[in-house]
């Protein structure tokens, strides 16, 4: 027994032994068949290139190449893989690796692609596609041509873009983008209507109304990569609501090593007005394909104009994390926006053919606006709570954004691919601004009785309001018979005359979900993708308007109006801040619902190696459901307050009660197809024709419809495009070209008035119109020597009124005298003919510099063609310089020769007058009279340094 134990303790021991050795022969076979990947990159110049993304598939695993252009991947088992090369500004190279036992050394040159032809673009396409091989118009702004902007806005950097109009001359926000003369509703607050600014593929804001656009909520720092900019075409089936194109703001995705940057800049800008920006960027690994990037940024701006105090302040702050798979990848992200910011208004001029500033104003450095103050003026909405809203001019809008969401894309197998992506935001923009500057001379009545007093007429005092010093007296009782007043002092108003400006108070909130889900399947030449796009947004919109008293002059104060007639008491027309009429101008309180359901099928259709048929079809329905309340002035003894020697608080306009519903719905079928040909691997021709629709926004209800039931939905307008185009690419030169048709219909068209004899405001009665463009766009690179690259892009175009009518209102509610006027045939006001941008950039060893030229053709201020806004070129600059590895400086200087472009129209110089009431037969019967402009923003430089990691 002894010895059987013995035996079998031995076979135990003999057999642990074995398996140790036979467990060791295994591992160390595994570890000696793991090899690594190295090598290095560089571009046909045979310069070194960091930052290339290097990803070897399926596994997944990624590098990105070191400052000396190498990479390295290690510990890659035995198999067959892919090795992808990715770097913006050159074309995507793929290499198939047989990975044995041994060590694998590759280097490589990547071969620029001057306009990102052979990348992959992502916007205005169901599934990613060589830009090439796409049946688009579509433009990319890479990380660097961003950085060669001087930050003043979204719409801004969109300049750069051929074929878009940008109107950024009131700051970085209140700005109009559109394009191909889709752009008739595209006015003042609602100048994105057709096109959608979108955030790594969803909208930024879903809903847009008055002082509610997305550029609220949109600004730009160091965590975004890349623009792709998409015109007409597939937009029509593509986005939500907006035919007229895309710009997707993309951010920065997987950082294949810890690796980051942190920018200061200081700028100075107009007389001496200050810039102070902190961007930073970050992103890391975190193991397990799990992959971390997060940024933001911080700035205090002066403005580019003069107002006494800072004009815009606050930052933001984005992240997104990631999980990658052999399948697809997991996205959350987020984003938190808290901004102030505010918005210029126009410039006075006089001489019709050639304008100049008028009343000492400049057109360089005058804005116009109300100085900063505070005061507590009654909310219309909760008077017998005694509820009142701060106001403070200075602080423009504050705007607020809270964004979250997740997206997926995972291939499901057998051909299958499945992508979502899901936002939540909750969004807030209040304003505390003032709206219009008109000239008011102090021989118009309306001077006074604007106040909302009685009968106004006597002796009126006007004393500075910060200071309570007198300026001047006046008596005022020829007025009423057309007789000048007459001063009973020696001081005086600058310009005889008061600003005609509302203290202008909107909250808007929206809390807003949207969702894409798409489903693909390949089934032989066919990719066929089906899909939902959901959206709903739950809005609440408050505007009051009350009149400010305001000097006119380039640095307007505020004045404290008092009616001092001998042996009768004092009046009040203002408060001790020189505010009248509380809540009297204007009143509006709504809420809405939003929801948007689309559902879309297309067919990318390889008909052979060569030809592509892209189709797609969009069911879309809209439902607009709220209220609106009716109003009416608070009637009591003496006003709010109850004593009658205070007129300003006579007139507050307060609910009645009374609600006045909607609920709409707004179904249409949208549809695009695409044809492109490649003739060889560097050119190909394209096709395209869609028919696009337009929902109303929410504006129609909040806009019109005053104390009226809301019986009437709005038109839906169409858009038809046609478009063919080229493409080109080569190592030294590369261009794109398209022809394009556009025609848009269904226009709604309506003017903001002003009633001078019962001192209201009013929008006009809506006419329906029709407009076609037909142009010219190009974008095209070369470089003609090493280092030297020139870019030359625009667009000729011919914008037509096919069909227009406006109401003329006869600046009155009484529609007796009311008219229409036709303007059929006239060329489409504020659509050049011709816009260009070229640019020369120099870049050796540690130097770069670049100079840009924009030129902005002739446009019309108005579809009447009576007031034509004269062209005008605009340069910019820069210089930047590699001080070491990680710190580099960089200047840019904006509007170098500073320009006086004139970039918009308002019409003439009076309270409640439009752009469209300056005829060809008022300017020829008014050749003195001032009228409005909004010039270009004047010349402003920023130094950068920023520090890479």
């Amino acid at each position: 027994m002894e010895l059987f134990t013995k035996f079998e303790t031995n076979r135990f021991r003999t057999n642990h032994v074995l398996f140790a050795l036979l467990l060791f022969g295994l591992l160390n076979s595994s570890i000696i068949a793991q090899s690594t990947i190295h090598g290095e990159v560089q571009n046909t110049n045979g310069i070194l290139l960091e930052g290339v993304n290097v990803v070897l598939n399926p596994t997944y695993s990624g590098t990105t190449t070191n400052t000396d252009g190498q990479f390295q991947l290690q510990n890659i088992a035995t198999g067959n893989y892919i090795l992808t090369l990715s770097y913006i500004g050159y074309k995507t190279l793929k290499d198939t690796i047989k990975v044995t036992n041994e060590d694998i050394l590759r280097d490589y040159f990547l071969e620029e692609d001057l306009l990102n032809l052979q990348n992959v673009i992502v916007t205005g396409t169901f599934e990613p596609k060589v830009q090439l091989e796409s049946s688009t118009s579509m433009s990319v702004l890479n990380a660097d041509m961003i950085q060669q902007v001087y930050p003043q806005g979204t719409a801004n950097l969109l300049q750069s873009i051929p074929g878009t109009f940008v109107d950024a001359a009131a700051g970085e926000i209140f700005t109009k983008v559109y394009t191909r003369g889709v752009s008739a509703s595209a006015e003042d607050d609602m100048g994105w209507y057709y096109v959608s600014l979108q955030e790594d593929g969803l909208p930024v804001s879903l809903a847009q109304y008055s002082y509610f656009s997305p550029d609220l909520f949109h600004r730009m720092d160091l965590t975004t990569d890349k623009v792709e900019a998409i015109r007409g075409g597939s937009a029509a089936v593509t986005a939500l609501n907006a035919p007229g194109g895309i710009y997707n703001f993309i951010s920065k995705d997987i950082q294949n090593k810890f690796s980051g940057d942190i920018k200061i800049s200081t700028g100075i800008q107009g007389e001496n007005n200050y810039l102070r920006k902190i961007d930073a960027f970050v992103g890391s690994p975190l193991g397990n394909n799990w992959f971390l990037n997060a940024g933001g940024h911080y700035r205090i701006d002066d403005g580019a104009r003069n107002t006494n105090f800072t004009f815009s302040k606050g930052g933001q702050f984005k992240f997104n994390l990631i999980k990658r798979n052999k399948n697809g990848y997991l996205k959350f992200y987020a984003k938190l926006l808290d901004d102030f910011t505010n918005r210029y208004t126009g410039v006075a001029a006089v001489n019709w053919n050639d304008p100049t500033p008028a009343y000492g104003q400049n057109f360089s450095s005058t804005s116009l606006l109300m100085p900063s103050f505070n005061d507590d003026i009654p909310n219309g909405r909760n008077l017998s709570q005694g509820g009142s809203n701060s106001f403070n001019p200075s602080k423009g809008v504050h705007a607020k954004d809270l964004a979250f969401g997740f997206a997926i894309s995972q291939d499901l197998g057998h051909n299958w691919k499945l992508k979502n992506n899901l936002k939540f935001s909750t969004k807030s923009a209040n304003w505390q601004t003032s709206i219009s500057n008109a000239f008011v001379s102090l021989n118009d009545p309306l001077a006074y009785f604007i106040s909302g007093a009685d009968f106004p007429i006597g002796q009126v005092v006007f004393k500075e309001a910060q200071s309570g010093t007198e300026i001047a007296r006046i008596d005022n009782s020829g007025t009423l018979a057309g007789q000048p007043i007459q001063y009973l002092s020696d001081g005086t108003l600058p310009n005889d005359a008061i600003m005609g400006t509302s203290a202008w108070y909107i909250e808007n909130n929206a809390d807003e979900w949207m969702n894409q889900l798409t489903i693909s399947k390949k089934i032989d030449h066919h990719n066929i993708t089906g899909g939902l796009a959901l959206g709903f947004s739950d809005n609440s919109f408050f505007n009051q308007g009350s009149f400010g008293y305001v000097t006119y002059e380039p640095n307007p104060r505020m004045l404290q109006v008092t009616l001092e007639n001998p042996s009768e008491p004092i009046i009040e027309l203002s408060d001790d801040n020189g505010i009248s009429n509380y809540g009297g101008l204007f009143f509006v309180n709504s809420k809405a619902n939003v929801s948007q359901i689309a559902t879309f099928l297309n067919d990318n259709w390889d008909i052979s190696e060569d030809f592509n048929l892209d189709l797609g079809l969009r069911y879309e329905t809209i439902n607009h459901k709220g209220n609106k309340d009716r109003f009416a002035p608070y009637v009591q003894d003496g006003g709010l307050d109850g004593n009658s020697n205070t007129a300003y608080d006579n007139g507050i306009l307060a609910p009645t009660g009374e609600k006045d519903h909607f609920n709409f719905n707004y179904n249409y079928l949208s549809f695009s197809a695409g044809i492109n040909y490649k003739m060889n691997s560097n050119s190909a021709v394209f096709l395209r024709f869609s028919q696009g629709n337009k929902a109303p926004e929410l504006n129609y209800y909040f806009n019109n419809f005053s104390n009226v039931p809301i019986n009437k939905k709005g038109e839906v307008q169409k858009i038809n495009q046609a478009e063919i185009g080229v493409k080109y690419s080569q190592s030294n030169f590369s261009f794109t070209s398209t022809l394009f048709w556009s025609e848009l219909t269904n226009i709604g068209t309506a003017n903001f008035e002003f009633d001078a004899d019962n001192n209201s405001i009013f929008y006009t009665p809506i006419l329906f119109n029709t407009s076609r463009t037909i142009g010219l766009e190009w974008e095209s690179v070369y470089e003609p020597i090493q280092n030297i690259t020139i870019r030359f892009n625009g667009v000729v175009q011919d914008p037509k009124a096919t069909k227009w009518k406006i109401y003329d209102a006869a600046g009155s509610v009484d529609t007796s005298d009311d008219q229409t006027i036709d303007y059929s045939g006239n060329t489409l006001a504020f659509n050049p003919k011709m816009m260009t941008n070229l640019s020369s950039e120099y870049q050796k060893n540690k130097i770069s510099g670049f100079i840009k030229w924009q030129f902005m053709g002739k446009r019309f201020g108005n579809v009447a063609n009576g007031f034509e806004l004269d062209s005008y070129s605009i340069f910019n600059m820069g210089a930047g310089y590699q001080i070491n590895t990680h710190l580099s400086a960089q200047i840019l200087v904006s509007n170098l020769f500073n320009s006086k472009g004139l970039a918009n129209f308002y019409g003439a110089n009076s309270f409640g007058a439009s752009a469209n009431g300056a005829t060809k037969e008022y300017i020829s019967a008014n050749p003195e009279e001032s009228f409005v402009v909004f010039p270009v923003l004047q010349r402003s430089a920023l130094l950068e340094l920023k520090y890479s990691f």
